[in-house]
């Protein structure tokens, strides 16, 4: 048998994309769990971090607190979750069965990669930069809006970045339960000996991580203040730094 003619003909096939449990119908439920769980950690992760860096205290403790999550592997908290009578595994909505526990168990999974980027991209704004947006007579909050937050917005999107790929491809655990996603076509494919089943899953769910990620290296390209300029001559982050508060400024004595 060719394992490897026989996925390209799974993966050619019309039929293993149409319909109920088809490959189509499980890649937009694995996105749809992934882009939730990822967008429930920002809302829970990043104004905490953001605003712990601006402060320059308690970020040591948020980071290793969220770090906890690092050491604890994904598929032993879902199984703990779907273990409990809430959230167990109960169908929730379009996350289908287990939702809830997927989605919690993703979004601790999110959590350290945003918060640790993001305490640190607001703590690496440069003193001297900060300094002189006080100079300018800038609040706290317009200091940190018009000036921390645009300087690291790139690594914070780093951390971003980082997080979507990674809850994407773990995503995948979800079908251990019986959840929705591709990880079903996997675990099927291999439970059941059908190899380029498994291997088409697999191929699927690493060729959309390569769409995510560069979709994601786009967007943090967009939000960096410095675009277009190369490694040797790119500009120094002092240098970003006094013309974003030169510009922050310009608001202020109109």
């Amino acid at each position: 048998m060719n394992v490897f003619a026989d996925t390209w003909t799974y993966l050619t096939d019309p039929g293993n994309w149409q319909g109920e449990g088809g490959m189509l119908q499980l890649l937009v439920q694995q996105l749809l769990i992934s882009v939730t769980a990822l967008a429930a950690a920002m809302v829970i992760g990043l104004p905490v971090a953001l605003w712990l860096g601006h402060l320059g205290r308690g970020g040591f403790l948020a980071i290793n607190i969220s770090n906890i999550g690092r050491a604890v592997p994904t598929f032993a908290l879902l199984a703990i979750l779907v273990t409990a009578d809430h959230p167990g595994v109960r169908t929730f909505g379009p996350y289908g069965r287990a939702g809830v526990a997927t989605l919690i168990a993703l979004t601790l999974f999110a959590l350290p990669p945003l918060i640790t980027n993001a305490y640190v991209a607001v703590r690496e704004v440069p003193a001297d930069v900060r300094q002189a947006a006080d100079g300018m007579g800038m609040t706290g909050l317009q200091k940190f809006t018009r000036v921390e937050l645009p300087l690291a917005l790139p690594l914070v999107m780093s951390g971003v970045r980082l997080a979507l790929v990674q809850v994407w491809a773990t995503a995948t655990i979800a079908a251990l339960v019986a959840g929705p996603g591709l990880g079903r076509v996997i675990t099927d494919g291999f439970y059941r000996s059908d190899y380029p089943k498994g291997i088409a899953g697999a191929i699927v769910v690493a060729l959309v991580a390569l769409v995510l990620e560069l979709f994601a290296a786009t967007v943090q390209r967009a939000v960096d203040p410095t675009p277009g300029a190369s490694s040797r001559g790119r500009r120094h982050p002092k240098s970003v730094g006094r013309r974003r508060v030169a510009e922050a400024a310009e608001p202020v004595g109109s």
